[in-house]
């Protein structure tokens, strides 16, 4: 499902114009990639949590070169749901996602 296909069935579903969807929607997007940015997480009860990970700096390597390289600690966005969306997607999903 893409995000047009979201917005699609939504506005059915509530009756509200796609417009107003997508803008909901892109605004959504925009608060939780600004509280991520901020260092801070989000929070959604029933449906799971925008986390900070941290990474530990580590070596890598250049493999043109064939040389070490230390990757610095950074931090990246994850996405942790919940338990209950995690057994509800347990119980109806009876085989693998569709490309």
């Amino acid at each position: 499902m893409r995000k047009a296909d979201l917005v699609a069935s939504i506005s059915d579903k509530t009756g509200v114009p796609k417009v107003d969807v997508l803008v909901a929607l892109e605004e959504f997007f925009t608060e939780v990639k600004d509280a991520l940015a901020g260092g801070e997480n989000v929070y959604i009860r029933g449906f799971g949590s925008f986390i900070i990970k941290k990474r530990a700096k580590k070596i890598g390597r250049h493999i043109k070169k064939n040389e070490a390289i230390e990757i610095p600690e950074h931090f990246i966005p994850a996405f942790k749901p919940a338990k209950i969306f995690m057994q509800q997607v347990k119980e109806n999903v009876t085989s693998a996602p569709k490309k």
